[in-house]
């Protein structure tokens, strides 16, 4: 009998090979949103920060404060009404500030995104993720994708290169205006953030405007940072349902339909 050769997807060596790199690319788009979809997860507030960070470390404090500012985004949000307006904390899915963000939103009861990739040395995903929106990513664009596809926010802690690199392509995507609503972003631990990035050099030297600047703020108290929270954002103002606001190239048509 002629054994009857696979189905080139269902192919392990075909999926695995350099000619099927776009179907694993195109597939870290239409998985996660398989499972946004599913969850009726619409909206985001994301927390980016030191995978590093420890609590007898130096940055021990903003853990704790990560913590808490994830507790209280997660508690604002289960008070809202239950119909898609949600807000969901999300974080990169590893330990130190991610872990913290995670752990704040499983404190209030709430469920919490973890876009985790793998990373030889400090990457893991953290016990605090919701299980049905845990995801593993190869791509790092892909992920990335992912964290501006839904946010309604951003929250930026103390972090190294990765976390200079989100903040940075968050806040070209706004300057640019390649997004298609509002993205608050606070920056948290001013000493910390006036310290290692001179914003006013760059208005001095002319490489931005000095309205830039207007596309974040500062602050050093997870309550203050919430009223920040609250008065940037609008609950059930887009989503998945409707189509996560990325770009404005592309006309906003049913993402789940």
């Amino acid at each position: 009998m002629t054994r009857r050769a696979l189905l080139s997807y269902h192919d392990p060596q075909f999926v695995d090979s350099e000619e099927a790199r776009p179907l694993r690319i195109l597939s870290e788009y239409l998985a996660p949103m398989r499972a946004f979809c599913a969850q009726h997860v619409r909206d985001t507030v994301v927390f980016f920060g030191s995978a590093r960070a420890r609590v007898d470390g130096p940055l021990g404090g903003y853990l704790r404060d990560a913590t808490e500012l994830a507790r209280l985004v997660t508690q604002w949000s289960l008070s809202l009404p239950d119909n898609g307006n949600r807000l969901v904390v999300c974080s990169g899915g590893g330990g130190g500030m991610m872990e913290a963000a995670n752990h704040g939103a499983s404190l209030a009861g709430g469920r919490s995104v973890g876009l985790n990739i793998g990373l030889p040395h400090e990457q893991r995903p953290n016990p605090y993720i919701t299980p049905e929106l845990s995801f593993e990513f190869h791509y790092f664009f892909m992920r990335k994708l992912w964290f501006a596809h839904l946010a309604r926010a951003i929250v930026v802690f103390p972090g190294g290169f990765g976390t200079l690199d989100e903040l940075f392509e968050i806040l070209t995507l706004a300057q640019t205006r390649k997004l298609d609503r509002q993205i608050a972003v606070v920056l948290y631990g001013t000493e910390y953030w006036r310290d290692i990035v001179n914003f006013e050099a760059l208005v001095r030297h002319e490489v931005i405007d000095r309205a830039d600047l207007d596309l974040f703020s500062f602050a050093d108290d997870p309550q203050v940072a919430l009223k920040l929270l609250q008065a940037c954002i609008e609950p059930g103002g887009g989503g998945v349902a409707d189509r996560p606001d990325f770009a404005n190239s592309r006309p906003a048509d049913g993402l789940c339909s």
